[in-house]
């Protein structure tokens, strides 16, 4: 079972390192498969910074690249040659500067300083899918209007760093098999050395009725079945998650 660290600390107050809580589950029945560190994109986003296109024109020996400058909160605008056809001057991009590495599955290429049919290019305008913040490649991310340059992507689409923490549970403890349980285990432990606060989810709006489920329930067997309990949950809007949401799945090796 693989849990997240952030989503531990909803319940428990908590600060430790991946050395200290391994040795914390352990002592309390959870044996620690491993410890991964976790980031919501890839990378981080460390090296990409939000830059404003200043000028564009034509590559003059090309019918399809452009040659831009960009502004990306240094002393000097940035020359970049540009294939996308959406690119133009105004615009809030996202720049990989020269050093980045970026990511493409499994693997990795790092932006060098490099002369793009004789015109020299000192950087990288991103697409969405070229740095992992989605699928679409039919031209450069522009951001809105707003965006302020020099601030770090990483700050920008607010990267989520996380641990993934493996438990190989056994049988016997299956009370450890969700966030909540083993940060009930964690207090509990940790109260004999501290005082510490547990804290559990808020359940004052989930309510109960019993007089209008919409689906019957016919128990055939009664000698087999003693009791039968079930809910129906209704108003649910089928739709994305919230990014935080969709974080933490990730975090834990769910798709969202």
């Amino acid at each position: 079972m693989k849990i997240s660290y952030k989503w531990l600390k909803d319940y428990i107050d908590i600060d430790f390192s991946p050395e200290q809580i391994d040795e914390i589950l352990t002592q309390i029945g959870l044996e620690v498969g491993g410890i991964e560190k976790f980031q919501s994109v890839k990378g981080g986003l460390e090296g990409l910074v939000i830059g404003e296109v200043k000028t564009c024109e034509m590559h003059p020996n090309s019918d399809h690249l452009h040659i831009t400058t960009v502004d990306v909160g240094g002393d000097e605008l940035l020359p970049i040659v540009c294939g996308a056809a959406n690119v133009a001057a105004g615009q809030k991009v996202v720049v990989a500067t020269v050093g980045t590495v970026l990511y493409d599955g499994d693997e990795s290429f790092v932006i060098k300083k490099s002369k793009l049919r004789g015109e020299l290019s000192m950087g990288m305008i991103c697409a969405e899918d070229e740095i992992g913040l989605g699928t679409g490649h039919d031209g450069i991310m522009v951001l809105p209007d707003d965006a302020v340059v020099g601030t770090p992507a990483k700050e920008y689409f607010n990267i989520e760093d996380d641990l993934t923490i493996e438990i190989d549970l056994t049988p016997n403890r299956i009370d450890g098999a969700s966030h909540i349980g083993a940060a009930r285990d964690i207090a509990a432990y940790l109260k004999q050395q501290k005082e510490i606060e547990y804290t559990k989810p808020a359940v004052d709006k989930f309510k109960v009725d019993n007089t209008n489920l919409p689906i019957e329930v016919v128990v055939e067997n009664e000698d087999a079945c003693h009791r039968y309990s079930g809910v129906c949950i209704e108003n649910v809007k089928v739709e994305e998650s919230p990014e935080w949401l969709q974080n933490r799945l990730k975090a834990i090796g769910l798709s969202p």
